[in-house]
């Protein structure tokens, strides 16, 4: 019996069951993505007209990305009080929503639904905000895997949620309102206790790599299945006996990762936290014995940096090494006989803990803020005009696109922390490098759009998609490394708002601009036509009352070109973020000589 007991608190304490929760529920975290599928109902229920749809849609954005109060209290409360406060948040906001829509309460103000909807989307944030915080916490080492599939869940959920309720098959459609604001709320619930930080978990396990390769095949499968599951409802249609068997099929794949911590703890002896945090933790070389010399190393070392040359960071990694001990060596002897001070610097150095206020006076915060803004931002605008990109060039079958880009956005969140990881880890270089190069591949998708070649749009959907989602995997480890874990949540939330902010800049002035400019000259030019037609054959104008519409690759030409250059911005401030990086992530991650 004690057994059991011993086997169940192992379980319950196991750090992946805890990241297999998490992706439970970042599985049913990302409701934004649903807002297109709502926002027709509140619409046709309301009688709202489009701007005033788009005034809830902007609402929505900014509760997604403003989550500064989420990052304060993951740090000051226990993370199960604030998914608490998020799950409540959800269920009010969404909750009243559809009390209004189905007409069980009255009519409200529009600004009121707008603060309806961005409370309740502002519950997302707390669901992101405590599962990065607590699983980079639990596997401090692998931070880019587990930024990448958590992040992945979370832009998949809009395809999977979808899915759930096509298998519901309710011609009532007000009842997806309703499942957005239970379906998340009673999931968080349910798992608020589980995801939390266990403690201890300083190393690297045997048990990892294989155990991250098997959610790597499981997030793969996932996403193919949900790309076929797609694609076969688009083009041939589904019975609603074949839907329930396909959507049992994904509840299924989503519940088979939970296999790694029975297994670990049924059939492998896993260190127990307590046990861990025992062990010795690995030491730099050259690091001080005691408390008060390793504090001494600490400030030789931002010394040394303050002397070093400029070249010795161009030297090989080995040769490099062996100058900085030189130069450390000089100054520790220096100082011991009093021939130099040793001055503290104020503040902590890259790589240690940092408060979002101490980050916020960094260059490096902001570069990466910066290559954020101008990366995600162009890749966001593209997202949000995927609709009438494709019908300018004369596609039908807009959804189609929605769905692709959606799937490589989930790729591209995976596959960004999987290299990123290796970059790091294997070769101790800067994390942001994949930054620049995904940056770079966006760029490409861009100019594909501009120039609106056949098949161009399939190839910047693939190109932008997979470029916008390693962006937050990316960023999100790279921060908990220059800037530590300590107020990763404020960190993580600061850096969010890049996301609507250069949605509100790119789409919502130069994209948006160009498009009516462009539609208004054809506009005149069809009724300058159609003008001197009437006047030909009726001797009377013709009336276009027709909306504004955009033909033709022109419509996103310069848009694009504009998207394209501000990614090869985003690339140039990442390469420096990689230039002044290079010797924190040699510091952190470079193997110790034998």
């Amino acid at each position: 019996m004690s057994t059991l007991q011993g086997k169940l608190r192992s379980f319950l304490n196991n750090r992946w069951l805890v990241f297999v929760a998490a992706m439970w529920m970042q599985s049913w975290a990302g409701i934004g993505y649903l807002f297109g599928s709502i926002s027709p109902v509140i619409k046709s229920s309301l009688g709202y007209n489009q701007r005033q749809l788009a005034s809830l849609g902007v609402a929505k954005d900014l509760g997604d990305s403003v989550g500064f109060l989420a990052g304060t209290l993951c740090e000051v409360l226990p993370l199960w009080a604030a998914l608490l406060i998020g799950a409540l948040q959800n269920l009010i906001g969404y909750g009243w929503v559809w009390l209004v829509v189905i007409g069980r309460v009255p009519v409200l103000p529009l600004w009121v639904m707008c603060i309806l909807i961005f409370v309740g989307n502002n519950g997302e944030t707390y669901f992101n905000t405590a599962a990065l915080v607590s699983c980079v916490q639990n596997f401090p080492k692998s931070r880019g895997p587990v930024v990448g599939i958590l992040k992945g869940f979370a832009g998949l959920s809009g395809a999977i949620l979808t899915q759930i309720y096509a298998m519901i098959h309710t011609p009532d459609h007000a009842a997806l309102i309703f499942m957005v604001a239970v379906g998340p709320t009673m999931v968080v619930i349910a798992l608020m206790f589980i995801i939390r930080p266990v403690g201890g978990h300083r190393q690297m396990r045997p048990s990892d790599n294989s155990s991250f390769v098997f959610v790597y095949s499981v997030c793969l499968l996932l996403a193919a299945y949900l790309l076929g599951v797609m694609l076969l409802e688009d083009l041939i249609g589904l019975s609603e006996t074949v839907t329930t068997l396909c959507t049992v099929v994904l509840l299924f794949l989503l519940l088979v990762p939970i296999v790694i911590p029975l297994l670990l703890t049924c059939y492998f002896d896993e260190i127990s936290p307590a046990q861990e945090s025992l062990l010795p933790v690995p030491q730099k070389e050259g690091a001080g014995k005691s408390g008060e010399s390793t504090e001494q190393h600490e400030v030789i070392l931002s010394d040394v940096e303050d002397v070093k040359p400029k070249e010795v960071d161009l030297l090989p990694s080995l040769e490099r090494q062996k100058r900085i001990a030189q130069l450390q060596a000089r100054l520790f002897q220096a100082a011991a006989v009093g021939a130099v001070r040793v001055k503290k610097r104020k503040g902590p150095h890259r790589g240690e803990d940092f408060t979002l206020i101490q980050a916020l006076i960094k260059a490096d915060f902001w570069l990466l803020f910066l290559s954020l803004l101008f990366g995600s931002g162009s890749g966001l605008t593209v997202i949000d005009n995927l609709g009438q990109m494709s019908q300018s060039l004369g596609y039908s079958e807009t959804h189609i696109f929605v769905s692709m880009i959606s799937i490589w956005n989930f790729l591209g969140r995976i596959g960004g922390g999987y290299i990123s990881e290796i970059i790091v880890r294997e070769h101790a270089y800067p994390r942001p490098v994949v930054l620049a190069v995904t940056q770079v591949l966006m760029a490409v998708g861009h100019f594909f759009f501009a120039m609106g070649w056949p098949g161009a749009m399939y190839i910047g959907t693939l190109l932008i998609g997979l470029g916008y989602g390693s962006h937050w995997s990316i960023v999100p480890a790279a921060a908990s490394e220059l800037f530590g874990l300590k107020s990763f949540g404020a960190l993580y939330n600061f850096l969010t708002v890049a996301n609507p902010a250069g949605s509100l800049v790119f789409s919502g002035l130069i994209a948006s601009g160009i498009y009516d400019h462009e539609a208004e000259k054809q506009a005149h030019m069809h009724h300058n036509t159609r003008s001197l037609f009437g006047r030909m054959l009726f001797g009377a104008q013709l009336h276009d009352e027709e909306p504004l519409k955009c033909e033709g690759a022109v419509c996103f030409f310069l848009s694009s070109l504009i998207m394209s250059g501000f990614c090869i911005i985003a690339v140039i401030l990442s390469l420096i973020l990689v230039y002044r990086t290079k010797i924190v992530y040699a510091h952190l991650y470079e193997k110790p000589r034998t």
